[in-house]
């Protein structure tokens, strides 16, 4: 081997391994910390808080004269209903035996989830 081929080698090998003692896994140091869930603190209302989680991700499917799936939401009465017979949290949650809600959408955020379930256990009143 040349003296070229040598050093060229060695460069090789150092710049490899430079380049792999440059990964960093602290993830919560490049992508900040999660936050926590402040909005299932406290009273859920359902009209300050549900209502938006629901029309953002459930109304705009099941609601007006057709709604899909035949499963009518918007209004508290109607939303109670999916709450009296378990559809709502089974569907959000994506628990099996259920269609997993938003169809064809990313599952709910945890925090969303945690804010309609406190609602759903405090006995979805109509606040």
């Amino acid at each position: 081997m040349s003296m070229f081929q040598n050093r060229y080698a060695w460069l090789l090998i150092g710049g490899l391994v430079f380049l792999s003692a440059c990964y960093y896994d602290k993830e919560d140091l490049l992508y900040g910390a999660a936050l926590p869930c402040t909005d299932s603190t406290g009273t859920i209302s359902y009209t300050a808080k549900v209502v938006p989680i629901l029309q953002t991700n459930c109304y705009g499917c099941h609601s007006g004269g057709t709604p899909s799936g035949g499963i009518a939401m918007g209004n508290y009465t109607a939303d109670k209903a999916l709450v009296t017979n378990g559809k709502l949290i089974g569907t959000i949650t994506h628990t099996s035996g259920f269609s997993p809600m938003p169809k064809g959408g990313t599952k709910l955020s945890a925090c969303n989830i945690a804010v309609v379930q406190k609602w759903v256990t405090a006995g979805a009143p109509n606040n």
